[in-house]
């Protein structure tokens, strides 16, 4: 059999949420699979650390595609030009993205819809694509994958999908995340906060993960609370960063917010497990990966009480209302105050976090992809 993989987000040192479900999953699936071929499509030059195993084939095409405009070239003439030139039984696409021009059986992961909820997240012609060619998509595709039963029930009550036409294939968490030694946190707090504790907030900084209610809530959080604690920022700025400069000329603690950019997966590593607590106040999520990177690192972890987060977090984790400042800035006291509610969450997460790992989404993809070709 011959699988023809969009991997256009398989790129060196650059992977986000999507692109690491790409690569935890295709490169299990090819080394576990090696009676079939893979062709990787990809946008542009890739690292021949994407290339898993002898039964992949690796191709370029162009334009690469990181604009609306772009989008529509590259996966309705590049795409169906490359699936019609090397004839693949099945079109695997990781990031949501398919061809509408192809007769070749595809299977989409779709990751969540929420451009369908708050499309003023994005900007104007970023909007209109995910308005106008995601509903396409998730009707064209023979099959949709998805990493939630949420995800699932949004996709089936918004664009009419049957359920039984959609898998869940839950998200892991890298096995680099695990507890570290003391003295690697102490090096930790010392290279980015000043030697002090830290709340730690892990995403790319848009209007859907939330930021600025945080910033709010630890202001009024070192208010009532008179500690060293720190709140530090690991991500890259997606659009726009004037808000967010207003914003912080408004606080009263903006020299205690850290904005460290981002980070490679080592330092990662390092900066999940010595902080004091992982924060993930997002308004809107289709899984949310670095919840289970808390819960790997044995921190504890807050999070919203909206869409998938509670499927992830079960009761291993300490819920916020996204919209109250005062709700975050709550659960940010309790977290510093109490110790032996850290280590019940810890504990909780233990057990929770078996639930996801990268092994059953791959095994999960495969069985889609079966489905998907039978």
């Amino acid at each position: 059999m011959k699988i023809a993989v969009n991997t256009r987000l398989l790129l060196k040192d650059k992977l986000d949420g999507i692109g690491w479900f790409t690569y935890e999953t295709l490169k299990r699936i090819t080394q576990q699979h090696k009676e079939h071929e893979f062709i990787f499509i990809f946008d542009r030059k890739f690292s021949d650390e994407f290339i898993f195993s002898d039964n992949i084939t690796p191709i370029v095409i162009p334009p690469q595609s990181r604009h609306p405009f772009l989008w529509y070239l590259y996966f309705e003439w590049s795409i169906t030009y490359a699936l019609k030139k090397h004839k693949p039984d099945l079109f695997l696409s990781p990031d949501g993205w398919i061809s509408l021009r192809t007769n070749v059986k595809t299977l989409d992961v779709i990751h969540d819809i929420n451009f369908e909820h708050n499309p003023e997240h994005l900007p104007y012609f970023f909007r209109k694509y995910y308005l106008h060619y995601f509903p396409k998509f998730a009707n064209y595709a023979s099959r949709i994958a998805t990493v939630s039963e949420f995800t699932k029930s949004d996709i089936v009550d918004k664009y009419g999908i049957s359920p039984n036409n959609i898998d869940v294939v839950y998200n892991g968490a890298n096995e680099k995340y695990k507890p570290v030694l003391d003295i690697v946190k102490q090096n930790t707090k010392q290279k980015y906060t000043h030697a002090c504790d830290y709340f730690l907030f892990i995403g790319t900084i848009s209007k859907r993960k939330n930021l600025f209610n945080l910033l709010r809530a630890f202001d009024k959080f070192k208010t009532s609370s008179e500690n060293n604690t720190k709140l530090l920022i690991i991500g890259s700025i997606m659009w726009d960063s004037k808000e967010l400069d207003e914003l912080l000329k408004t606080l009263k603690y903006k020299n205690e917010v850290i904005f460290a950019g981002r980070a490679t997966d080592d330092e990662l590593v390092n900066i999940i497990s010595s902080s004091l607590s992982m924060v993930y106040p997002s308004f809107f999520e289709g899984f949310g990966i670095p919840i289970l990177e808390g819960m790997y690192s044995e921190v504890p972890v807050i999070t919203s009480n909206v869409t998938s987060m509670p499927e992830v977090g079960g009761s291993a984790v300490l819920y916020v209302e996204p919209n109250s400042v005062d709700s975050i800035t709550n659960a940010l006291l309790k977290i510093q105050n109490k110790p032996e509610l850290r280590h019940e969450l810890v504990e909780k997460a233990k057990i929770q976090r078996q639930k996801f790992t990268w092994q059953k989404t791959a095994n999960r993809l495969w069985d889609s992809v079966e489905r998907t070709l039978s």
